[in-house]
């Protein structure tokens, strides 16, 4: 069983939005999920700080040991930061996806937009 902790924000796609300390900032990641249907991680290519997104644009790509998948961005927001460590390690995805394996943090526009997203419960019966 697939670990969907409390208080993040999940998308039907399997990112997820955790919360920073400025309420106004999110982590974004993949869910356990989404890790373990992907298989072992092997590179990132991430976007740069300032970058902004909409809502469900692809913001990155993932490759696997199994296959390459976009990353989305679950609302829209401006890129304040990418987590550099996954340049040198990108298994921290598979190993800490909650955690270190966070990919960027999201200065998010609107945050009543989060309302939008699946709380821990909605995501989970959202899997297969």
């Amino acid at each position: 069983m697939s670990e969907i902790p409390d208080g993040l924000r999940y998308t039907t796609e399997h990112e997820y939005l955790k919360p920073s300390d400025d309420p106004d900032a999110f982590y974004v990641g993949v869910t356990d999920y989404a890790q373990g249907e992907l298989g072992d991680v092997v590179y990132l290519e991430l976007p740069e700080p300032g970058e902004s997104f909409e809502a469900m644009e692809a913001f990155g790509v993932i490759e696997a040991v199994k296959s390459v998948s976009d990353l989305y961005c679950p609302v829209a927001g401006e890129v304040l930061e990418v987590n550099k460590a996954l340049d040198q390690d990108p298994a921290l995805v598979n190993s800490d996806p909650y955690g270190e394996g966070w990919m960027v943090l999201l200065k998010v526009d609107d945050p009543d937009a989060l309302a939008d997203l699946l709380d821990a419960a909605g995501y989970e019966a959202h899997l297969p």
